[in-house]
């Protein structure tokens, strides 16, 4: 039986470049319109009993190839439980060996969270009590822009991930905000919901999360260099919600990512807006530290480095709308690797973890939220 290699599926990429018995030679597939390319996902059939060697020859001059060394790729045969696999870089090659046990078996840059994943949350969550939705909507695909809120309180929250489609932590994380907050029985997603009014995108990009892309949409726009002129014609994800976001007044605000080479979960701030002050500043440094307090899967010490006085991206999110509403703005930070501090050799960082994060992160906004 031959070796079968598809990614024809929703988030998939890869294309096959060569083989030779167990060794199978692939390639990253770019972002439409775009150099950006490093997401990957892709299934094996035929291998059951062999032990594969998968090189990605194109890794070298990927986007960030400095993510490579200290990865290691996520394997599954359901599609549910993501482990990881033997992975080394070296020469600008990344060498998956994978021992498979089964007819077919998945491979991943990162659990995906796929379109369908997205739609099923979307539902599931419009159907809760209290909780409304509305497309903000579409995208040059035709896709829906999903927006849900809920709460009655007078503080402006928003909650909005994968700007960067190939970041699929992000959604995890947000599936379990979005389970938190919508839990009837957590007393503090009951006080949360009192005292502010959730704005939530799950999904800022859903084009670039069907085609499989890393970092942008479906004219290879990087939606997280927009929020300083954003148009329909390039990026609509952007426009619509800031439109949006005009309309209701932002308080706090939570972008969230993922990052390829620093083993870690951090945050970064808006350091250098020009409406800089140091009480607004101090707000997300609280915010922080108490986080770091509250969870040992989160950390202080590891993260960017900070824009020097009025040296700060406009067109990213988290300083615009610092700068724009003065909100506690930030952009949470989640890796591809393991949060090292807090390892997990079997699974790394995963699904499970984004969520309890994400539980923690609301726990501290509760913490706080009469501050902010």
């Amino acid at each position: 039986m031959s070796i079968e290699i598809n990614a024809a599926f929703d988030g998939g990429n890869i294309r096959t470049v060569g083989s030779s018995g167990d060794r199978i030679d692939l390639e990253i597939v770019k972002d439409k319109d775009s150099d950006f390319y490093q997401w990957f996902y892709f299934r094996v059939a035929g291998a059951n009993g062999r032990r594969l060697s998968l090189r990605i020859v194109n890794a070298g001059n990927s986007a960030f190839p400095g993510g490579w060394p200290g990865y290691a790729a996520r394997m599954s045969k359901d599609r549910h439980d993501w482990v990881t696999t033997p992975t080394e870089y070296s020469d600008g090659v990344l060498t998956i060996t994978a021992d498979i046990d089964s007819d077919v078996a998945w491979f991943a840059y990162f659990a995906p969270y796929t379109v369908e994943r997205h739609n099923q949350l979307v539902a599931d969550m419009a159907a809760k009590p209290g909780v409304s939705h509305r497309e903000l909507g579409k995208t040059l695909d035709g896709r829906a822009m999903d927006y849900l809120t809920f709460g009655s309180g007078p503080k402006q929250v928003w909650l909005y991930a994968r700007q960067h489609p190939g970041e699929t932590m992000a959604e995890w994380w947000m599936e379990g905000a979005l389970e938190k907050l919508t839990d009837e029985s957590d007393a503090t997603a009951k006080a949360l919901r009192q005292k502010a009014t959730f704005h939530i995108i799950p999904n800022m990009n859903p084009d670039g999360s069907f085609r499989g892309h890393l970092r942008t949409n479906a004219v290879g726009v990087n939606l997280n260099r927009e929020w300083h002129g954003p148009s329909m014609e390039k990026s609509p994800e952007v426009f619509l919600t800031l439109k949006r976001m005009d309309e209701t007044g932002v308080d706090f605000a939570m972008d969230v990512h993922g990052d390829e080479a620093i083993p870690a979960n951090f945050l970064a701030g808006f350091e250098g807006i020009p409406s800089w002050t140091d009480a607004l500043g101090e707000k997300f440094y609280d915010y922080a530290r108490r986080l770091e307090a509250a969870t040992p899967d989160f950390q202080t010490e590891k993260g960017y480095d900070k824009s020097p006085p009025g040296k700060a991206n406009l067109a990213l999110s988290t300083n615009q709308l610092a700068e724009r509403f003065g909100a506690v703005s930030m952009t949470l930070e989640m890796p591809f690797k393991d949060h090292d501090p807090n390892a997990d050799a079997a699974r790394a960082w995963s699904p499970e973890r984004c969520k309890t994060l994400a539980h923690a992160c609301l726990d501290t906004l509760a913490g706080m939220i009469d501050e902010i």
